[in-house]
């Protein structure tokens, strides 16, 4: 494989739902009066080489099971050198184990200058990883898919870009992003509620395959809600700061992919939520950094 196949096959387009989680919780620990940037964007760059770690097994296995090969709804819009013979499939889970052995380096790394806690964090992280799609278990084919993207990057990546800063766990980081942390479930979800007819070919047994589709329909408008909801309570609650109601200003947005799934799933159903979860993301993320200098809170 070229390097422009290579860097493809991570997904890298996916890398700014870990971006998120991971300021997420560094904002949480700056507002704590703890924030160093070279932790920072260590952490950010171990937790990158971990996602695309994730991704490139992920299509190891579902070559490896007979889920994807060519024409499977998944090869029609990304690049799938597994699943077109572009490479051996010992290569790509050679790939992989090198962007895992990054991410436990850059771990080790931060449990030497920060805490040994942290290592706890990558462990269950790297297990939600491996078990999210390798065998025995393969997580994502027992409709828990959507559970475990949503732990590890609306959890345990929150937490651990927190512990990194301050050295200790608390749940503030892990509250504040679970908004964030819904929205990857949703992006998950929505590429599920499109590939329904597929997955039940394969036996793939999917949340949304379980479900059905008029009940899975049903799950991402309520999870969809629940992410500006979960805002909202934070901020009368005089947890988060007034300003994160900026993340409203993709409400529209979201009303109108809603209607969406209520109709025909579009094809591009998981990008088009990707990119709503990128912007409410940013928004909200911007609404803590400006707290950091102008803090305004209510409480009801």
């Amino acid at each position: 494989m070229d390097l422009k196949t290579v860097v493809l096959s991570t997904r890298p387009w996916s890398f700014t739902m870990t971006f998120s989680s991971v300021t997420m919780g560094t904002l949480v620990a700056a507002a704590a009066g703890r924030f160093n940037p070279l932790i920072y964007l260590l952490a950010l760059a171990g937790m990158v080489a971990f996602h695309a770690a994730t991704n490139v097994l992920n299509d190891f296995y579902d070559v490896k099971h007979g889920v994807d090969k060519g024409g499977a709804p998944t090869t029609k819009y990304r690049l799938h050198p597994a699943a077109f013979g572009q490479a051996p499939l010992s290569a790509i889970l050679g790939f992989s184990v090198i962007l895992y052995a990054l991410t436990l380096a850059a771990g080790f790394y931060l449990a030497l200058v920060s805490t040994i806690s942290i290592v706890l964090v990558i462990g269950a992280g790297i297990a939600g990883s491996v078990l999210y799609t390798a065998d025995p278990v393969v997580l994502k084919a027992h409709a828990m898919g959507e559970a475990t993207v949503f732990v590890m990057w609306g959890l345990l990546i929150p937490a651990g870009a927190y512990v990194v800063q301050t050295g200790s766990f608390a749940l503030a980081p892990v509250a504040a992003a679970i908004p964030v942390g819904l929205f990857v479930a949703l992006v998950l979800l929505a590429n599920n509620i499109r590939d329904i007819s597929y997955d039940g070919s394969v036996n793939t047994k999917t949340l949304a395959v379980v479900l059905g589709a008029e009940r899975s329909e049903r799950l991402y408008s309520i999870l969809l809600g629940g992410a500006y909801a979960l805002v909202l309570a934070g901020i009368l609650a005089g947890f988060l700061p007034v300003w994160s109601a900026v993340v409203f200003l993709t409400a529209p947005k979201a009303l109108k992919l809603a209607g969406m799934f209520e109709g025909q799933v579009p094809d591009d159903a998981d990008p088009r939520t990707a990119a709503l979860a990128f912007q409410f993301s940013l928004l909200y993320m911007a609404s803590l950094l400006l707290s950091l200098l102008v803090p305004l809170t209510i409480r009801i």
